[in-house]
């Protein structure tokens, strides 16, 4: 125990700034993954036959394909073509493509769950589509889709460690460089999966809170 806490007390410091990246590669990958989500998901309800085609097909595309894949491809292939892009930046794109899909799926089932009485009583008053979608479809699917979107969340942070392989220095990478470096596998990997495990606490307790309040509507 004396030689763990001593190996914290001087591999902590370099992990925080693994954790950093970590955050702020979830966090940027939750907004993408979140805006693009929700546009593939109102494509596929607009009742559109080629918006809707369109967004299904990248979907699936995207959900076939592992997401270190896409990784390699925005950060080693793309420059070939003229774009590109940090390691961070690639990173959070690649993150947050591939999420969108599942959160594509996540805001689709939330809307077409609402009560298809509630889109005609807009349209009877006068309401077209996008006024529909923005006053009485969002607000309530959002509501029915935060449990899943915590769980997206969770989801998402512990696969920020495949931006490790576009070599971003996130929370695993630099785990693994310190081990490489010291040959204390057995501290060190216990810190950073301690360091996950507090990253990813208060993001279950918000989900189980979420789920509840769901569970009492």
């Amino acid at each position: 125990m004396d030689s763990f806490l001593a190996d914290a007390r001087e591999f902590v410091p370099i992990l925080l700034q693994g954790v950093w990246l970590t955050i702020l590669i979830t966090a940027g990958s939750l907004v993408v993954s979140t805006a693009l989500g929700l546009v593939w998901a109102m494509m596929r309800v607009s009742g559109v036959r080629a918006l809707s085609f369109f967004a299904a097909t990248f979907v699936n595309v995207i959900r076939g394909i592992p997401i270190i894949v896409q990784l390699f491809y925005i950060y080693f292939v793309l420059p070939d073509y003229g774009l590109s892009l940090s390691a961070v930046q690639a990173g959070v794109l690649g993150l947050g493509l591939a999420y969108s899909a599942y959160q594509a799926e996540n805001f689709r089932a939330a809307i077409e769950a609402i009560d298809k009485g509630q889109v005609e009583a807009a349209q009877t008053i006068g309401m077209g589509w996008g006024l529909t979608m923005r006053r009485v479809l969002l607000p309530q699917a959002f509501r029915t889709a935060l449990p899943p979107f915590g769980n997206v969340m969770i989801m998402m942070l512990k696969d920020s460690s495949q931006a490790s392989t576009i070599t971003v220095a996130e929370l695993a990478l630099q785990g693994k460089l310190i081990a490489s470096a010291t040959f204390k596998n057995t501290s060190v990997f216990t810190l950073v999966a301690l360091m996950y495990l507090t990253l990813s606490l208060p993001l279950i307790l918000i989900v189980r809170h979420f789920e509840k309040q769901a569970g009492r509507r």
